[in-house]
């Protein structure tokens, strides 16, 4: 999908497009941590604390990005969510949330621990395949970016 001229600009503009940089750089660091952690307590049994409480920090994260990106689309789209243009990122992210939000309830209702790092296992590759999305969306922007003439590249 490519950005109208008017899109371009207001993303441009939008200082959620600063904060969904920052958040995702944030975000894919507690993925990174997370990932670590929980394959280290599957293979160990080792700190069930830190890796738990890492987790959480990942799934807050998510909740994070998922609000701002809201306030972004608004800004950007004129929707909230589920804009045309970002219907199936805003798919791939309501899968992420589930699997994520399925974590915290095997924590909340106190599953053993094989049961929420299984459960993360699953909201980890949900955040995977999310992630290619997004992607695949900021390569073609940059394409499209590149396609733009000096004059008006330099503008954005």
């Amino acid at each position: 999908m490519d950005y109208t001229p008017e899109q371009l600009e207001r993303r441009n503009r939008s200082l959620w497009t600063t904060v969904q940089g920052i958040g995702a750089l944030v975000q894919f660091l507690t993925f990174v941590a997370s990932l670590v952690l929980v394959t280290r307590f599957v293979i160990t049994g080792q700190d069930y604390a830190l890796t738990t409480v890492v987790c959480v920090a990942k799934v807050l994260m998510l909740y994070f990005m998922t609000v701002t990106g809201m306030a972004w689309e608004d800004e950007v789209f004129g929707r909230f969510f589920l804009a045309p243009q970002m219907f199936w990122e805003d798919v791939g992210n309501v899968i992420s949330l589930t699997g994520n939000t399925a974590y915290l309830v095997t924590l909340l209702v106190g599953a053993e621990p094989s049961t929420q790092m299984a459960a993360m296992g699953v909201a980890l590759a949900t955040y995977v395949l999310n992630f290619f999305q997004f992607a695949i969306r900021g390569a073609r922007a940059a394409r499209q970016r590149r396609r733009m003439t000096p004059a008006v590249a330099a503008e954005a």
